[in-house]
């Protein structure tokens, strides 16, 4: 089985915490970003995205442009940020804004979802793709903290390592799962190309 998570490219509006109140379409450069990381690749056996238009878009488009099904899953909507949906970090409190990096478990914006809550919301998803398509090659579209929380699980990583993973907007992270070997990381933010 060959998983390749992709985060989506730059949305319009700029850099911000977006989470999943603010469903800004992908900017001309995100849709650029995207289809510079995967050609004219076409061995997805499915498609599945997160609902936000971010995602959702460039997967439709994949879909269609290579006849390959989408599937549509709720739960790999990017965390909610509470209070700070909307803004970027210099409209945030430095205090605030720094012990939240420091402990994003335990210093969470007012309102934003838990993170124990996102990561077994995902999780939850991922362990449900893995049984229905077991034996296929898939590209899920999704966001940047969705795809830490499946790798930091795939590494066996305590949450604070989810922040210590770069995931680059269009870019691409392949995982092989072997009867043997279980899930491997092959590359992080790649172009398909090159995986």
């Amino acid at each position: 089985m060959i998983i390749d998570l992709m985060r989506h490219g730059s949305p319009i509006g700029g850099k911000m915490y977006r989470g999943h109140s603010i469903d800004h379409p992908l900017s001309e450069q995100g849709w650029q970003q995207m289809r510079d990381s995967i050609g004219d690749y076409d061995q997805w056996d499915q498609i599945i995205t997160s609902p936000m238009l971010r995602c959702y878009d460039f997967a439709q488009e994949v879909s269609h442009r290579h006849n390959i099904p989408l599937q549509v899953i709720d739960n790999l909507k990017e965390v909610s940020f509470g209070a700070w949906e909307g803004k970027n970090a210099d409209d945030i409190e430095q205090k605030e804004f720094l012990a939240f990096y420091h402990d994003p478990l335990n210093n969470r914006p007012a309102g934003s979802e838990p993170l124990e809550d996102f990561i077994n919301r995902v999780v939850q998803s991922w362990k449900t793709v893995l049984q229905e398509y077991h034996d296929k090659h898939l590209l899920i579209v999704a966001h940047a903290g969705v795809i830490r929380a499946i790798i930091a699980h795939i590494l066996y990583s305590e949450v604070m390592g989810m922040y210590k993973i770069s995931v680059e907007n269009g870019k691409i992270s392949r995982i092989e799962i072997t009867e043997h070997s279980g899930p491997v990381l092959k590359m992080l933010n790649g172009q398909i190309n090159n995986l």
